[in-house]
């Protein structure tokens, strides 16, 4: 049979929280072949010349949902996968940005909350929706809402880089540049 099964799974321990730390958006050159993978299909490696990332911080309501969609009728099967992200205080700057990411089509990394990092997008890129928020009430939210959407014939990876640490997942890879926002 050529779909067999390779391991079950226990229940794990408690150990782990929801919800995302940062997330990192390029529109460089990064290709499949760019990517050296694991036994697990975890990415080890990235190469490519000057790979430039941009950070955001998150905090608050951001979270990453994978939908399998499965089609009997004709065989198919991908990986709908959704980033859901807030960025508080609606500032100019940010307008400029988004505009540009709205026109790409960028891949993203991702650090869960348990410092798990997660690469979204990396065939098709991403593709943005969201909002520009104002508020109505003084507690209300300002700021932008983003939901990225990508449709990939696997879910998002798990990169594991040789000297990534919780801090700098990204550690020892002369290749990529973090470029990080200014403080608000």
């Amino acid at each position: 049979m050529p779909c067999s099964l390779t391991s079950g799974r226990r229940i794990p321990c408690k150990d782990t929280v929801g919800g995302l730390k940062t997330i990192w958006l390029t529109t460089s050159g990064i290709g499949v072949n760019d990517l050296t993978l694991g036994s697990d299909g975890e990415i080890t490696a990235i190469a490519g010349n000057d790979i430039s990332v941009m950070q955001y911080d998150l905090k608050g309501n951001n979270s990453l949902s994978t939908a399998i969609q499965s089609s009997p009728e004709n065989g198919t099967v991908f990986f709908e996968s959704t980033l859901t992200v807030q960025l508080p205080k609606l500032l100019k700057e940010d307008l400029k940005e988004l505009k540009l990411i709205a026109f790409s089509r960028p891949k993203i990394f991702i650090q869960t909350r348990n410092n798990d990092v997660l690469f979204m997008g990396h065939i098709h890129g991403c593709e943005l929706s969201g909002s520009i928020e104002s508020g109505t009430a003084f507690g209300d939210f300002n700021g932008i809402n983003m939901t990225f959407l990508s449709q990939e014939k696997v879910p998002p990876q798990f990169v594991l880089l040789a000297n990534a640490t919780d801090a700098d997942p990204f550690a020892g890879d002369n290749d990529i540049t973090v470029t990080y926002g200014a403080a608000v």
